[in-house]
């Protein structure tokens, strides 16, 4: 018997799932929601995020609502779906949604739920100091991430690993699960477990105030951030009236006596930065305009000295065991 698909997501991270529920046997997808085209780069230049961009190379029927209206509800009863499948869509599914389709939706949810519901999960994890993560298979209900789980999937996170490769990872991950779930959920086999609400944290949305580090914290806290932020805002600290973007860093645990900001060390191996606990050496930097530069290249054409003192910021917490206020989307 032929089942019928709809897919949702915007997000690279979801064309292995996406790939891999079309490829299921007897299998159709028969429409495929993205966010909108938006500018992006340097030029601004409106252009199809990955999903959006896969579908119409797929010759699959592509819809892109700037908001899903009641409208949309009654255009996707018309497909007469079987099932929805969603990963990083970017958009809240209301109830006439939900019931549009014979078996409601799953959504791919990159971590081991319930930890870390909300939109960065990945980011949470790596902030976090988690060492382990994954992706869950849910069913989506109205409250966010809270739904029922079909099957999950684990992984060690690597030393060093950053956002980049992890989600890499993460979505290699969702398209094995979903080539191994998906069946019984289409055949109403699947007995989908409820997730233990006392476990529950969160993740929050992101935002480029994010950036600043907070030098009075452990070095392995500001290790974890740069890790998490990697790409965009991605961790800064002020110096001379610049903002310089790091690169990579690793933390030391060896102990020292001087204030948190303070530079112990700036050369070929790195700048050493005191930290509450520990310190942060630096790999690379970048200043405005420019290019991400190993230590010594990055050294000779901006100097830090030794003894200077760095000014810490707040950061805030990117992880918590109830949910954040809702903040307006960067």
């Amino acid at each position: 018997m032929l089942r019928k698909l709809v897919l949702l997501g915007s997000d690279e991270i979801a064309l292995a799932a996406f790939a891999a529920a079309r490829a299921l046997p007897e299998v159709e997808v028969v429409a495929v929601y993205s966010q909108p085209d938006r500018p992006a780069g340097r030029g601004q230049e409106v252009r199809p995020n990955p999903v959006a961009a896969w579908a119409r190379a797929e010759g699959l029927t592509l819809l892109q609502p700037e908001k899903l209206e009641a409208s949309d509800a009654v255009v996707l009863r018309g497909f007469q779906a079987d099932l929805g499948v969603v990963m990083a869509y970017g958009q809240l599914l209301k109830d006439d949604f939900l019931a549009a389709t014979r078996l409601g939706f799953v959504n791919f949810h990159g971590s081991l739920l319930p930890l870390l519901r909300g939109a960065t999960p990945v980011e949470g994890a790596l902030a976090a100091g988690l060492k382990e993560t994954g992706v869950s298979l849910q069913q989506v209900v109205r409250k966010l991430d809270a739904g029922p789980i079909h099957a999950s999937v684990s992984t060690s996170i690597l030393p060093n690993e950053g956002r980049v490769a992890l989600r890499a990872r993460l979505g290699v991950l969702a398209g094995e699960l979903a080539t191994s779930a998906l069946p019984s959920i289409l055949a109403a086999t699947s007995q989908a477990i409820s997730q233990d609400e006392a476990k529950v944290t969160y993740a929050r949305r992101l935002a480029r105030a994010d950036a600043p580090l907070d030098f009075r914290q452990p070095a392995e806290q500001l290790h974890g951030r740069v890790l998490a932020l990697e790409g965009w805002p991605g961790s800064t600290f002020d110096h001379a009236g610049v903002t310089l973007k790091v690169g990579s860093a690793f933390a030391d645990a060896a102990v020292s006596t001087e204030a948190p900001g303070r530079i112990l060390a700036a050369g070929r191996d790195g700048i050493r930065i005191a930290c509450g606990l520990g310190s942060l050496v630096v790999k690379s930097l970048q200043r405005p305009g420019g290019k991400m530069l190993p230590a010594a290249e990055f050294l000779a054409g901006h100097p830090l000295i030794v003894g200077e003192q760095l000014i810490s910021a707040e950061m805030p917490a990117f992880v918590a065991d109830r949910p954040f206020p809702r903040l307006p989307k960067a």
